[in-house]
């Protein structure tokens, strides 16, 4: 009897030992993948958690943003951090338990006294955006208290370079509004669940907007001086060695500057910033470096809108006045079929050599099609009007929701800011450069300053190079024989982000 007593119990020791074995290894243990600090927190103790929904918000060392979601439902336990606190790579954030069905029962809001009026004012102050303000500053971080008037100063800054200097309005007021929005305290416009965290996500993550836009830009472009002078395409070419020489300073930036981290295709992601090319900039930077999207979309329309304050020191310090008063010989004619057949050839060139860069080369070329076929008027007015406008819109607005503080404010920004500049000077150099070249080469005279019109940013950098020539010379019409080399560099912008996507 006793040894059948000793048995019992410890068949009920094992069993009961067992028990607590599962239920531990059934307790999901949440970790920091790496030193950082919490942002947000979605979750807290005794609250369910179902399949995907975001529990905490990480931003890294560097400034990458990282969402911890929920593999499976379950319940939190535990949570022993608090917002805005610093982790280290492995520590503790939480302890969920998982469970197949949770069990959710409407909750009953009991009767309460109604607050006196002293409490009632509380409450209402701490909604206002000027507690959001002094909350952020005094209790969590910098960038979400003085950090946002900062970058809402950014925002009016760029509206009044759009509104009354002109400087690409149709980007930069958008843009500028959607950064006011962004970093509006307490308002979460940009957070998942805000329209511009959706406008983001559908339109620019995907690269939707900006194979629209190149849909766009191609249905107003006119391909017949490329066609007339094809010596251009070689100033389009040279203009895209900003490319190149940003990407290995993005990995020296790397190499020798603290709080810098950029990867390889980072470093890609921030060299297409010299093609002067925003919707390709946008459409690599989703593609390879997601996490920096937000800033090389800035710096890119940026310097895109800066073209007529940048350009001008650089093709007047690499010119003589002699040269800046060339003129050159009028353009051909150029037919209509030659304008017909060359969307299909450029895309049968793509096609066959580089077809990574067949997104952007067909889309461009599909509205350039349209434009010239001449028998779908209707469908060109529409893409290079209403549909390139709307979404325009919604392309500014969603980078400008990437100018929240605490996503734009830090180390990286910075040095993608100051790499852009470098990129879209030596774009410019490169193809005022080559045109001098040329212009030595050739029989027919060329005027140097028609290269800065090589980088991508049509037409107003047709536009610069016409008005620094007319300075020089005010008979020297140059519109005409820029727009050459200025619609070669589209293209020249999209066969780089091509070579990058394919060799990354």
């Amino acid at each position: 009897m006793k040894l059948k007593t000793i048995v019992l119990l410890l068949l009920g020791s094992c069993l009961l030992a067992v028990g607590h074995l599962q239920a531990a290894e059934r307790s999901i243990v949440i970790t920091s993948p790496a030193d950082a600090k919490v942002i947000r927190i979605d979750v807290a103790t005794g609250k369910n958690v179902f399949s995907g929904d975001i529990m905490f918000v990480l931003k890294d060392e560097h400034g990458g943003i990282i969402e911890l979601k929920a593999g499976e439902s379950g319940t939190i336990t535990s949570m022993p951090v608090t917002s805005y606190q610093k982790v280290k790579q492995g520590d503790e954030l939480g302890v969920m338990t998982p469970a197949s069905v949770i069990a959710a029962k409407p909750s009953m809001v009991a009767d309460r006294t109604l607050p006196n009026i002293g409490q009632l004012m509380g409450n209402l102050a701490r909604t206002t955006g000027i507690y959001g303000v002094i909350d952020g500053q005094l209790n969590r971080d910098w960038t979400v208290g003085i950090g946002r008037v900062l970058m809402i100063t950014v925002g009016l800054v760029l509206l009044y370079l759009g509104i009354f200097k002109g400087f690409e309005p149709l980007l930069l007021v958008p843009i500028g509004y959607g950064a006011i929005l962004a970093n509006i305290p307490l308002a979460g416009i940009a957070d998942p669940g805000g329209i511009l965290h959706y406008i983001y996500e559908v339109g620019i993550v995907t690269g939707i907007f900006p194979l629209l836009i190149f849909m766009g830009v191609g249905a107003l472009t006119d391909f017949g001086p490329m066609i007339a002078n094809p010596k251009t395409i070689l100033l389009g070419g040279a203009a895209q060695l900003g490319i190149f020489a940003t990407l290995l300073g993005a990995l020296f930036l790397s190499e020798f500057v603290p709080g810098i981290n950029f990867s390889l295709r980072d470093a890609a992601s921030i060299g297409i910033i010299g093609g002067a090319d925003g919707p390709t900039a946008i459409f690599l930077s989703s593609q390879l470096s997601p996490r920096l999207l937000g800033s090389i979309a800035i710096a890119a329309y940026s310097y895109m809108a800066l073209v007529p304050i940048i350009q001008p020191p650089i093709m007047k310090w690499l010119t003589s006045k002699e040269e800046r008063q060339i003129k050159m010989v009028q353009l051909r004619h150029v037919s209509k079929l030659e304008k017909i057949m060359l969307p299909m050839l450029v895309l049968g060139i793509c096609s066959l050599l580089l077809p990574s860069a067949a997104p952007l080369i067909g889309m461009f070329m599909l509205g350039n099609l349209a434009k010239e076929c001449g028998v779908v008027d209707r469908l060109s007015d529409n893409i290079k009007g209403a549909l390139m406008y709307t979404v325009t819109v919604f392309l500014g607005l969603g980078v400008g929701s990437k100018l929240s503080a605490d996503k734009f404010l830090n180390m990286e920004t910075i040095g993608i800011l100051l790499l852009g500049m470098v990129a879209f000077g030596i774009g410019t150099a490169g193809g005022v450069l080559m045109a001098k070249l040329m212009n030595k080469l050739t029989k027919t005279p060329i005027n140097p300053l028609i290269g800065a019109a090589g980088v991508s940013a049509v037409p107003m950098a047709a536009r610069v190079v016409n008005k620094v020539g007319l300075e020089a010379n005010p008979q020297n019409h140059l519109i005409m024989h820029a727009m050459g080399p200025n619609v070669a560099g589209v293209i020249g912008s999209a066969v780089a982000a091509g070579v990058l996507l394919a060799l990354l």
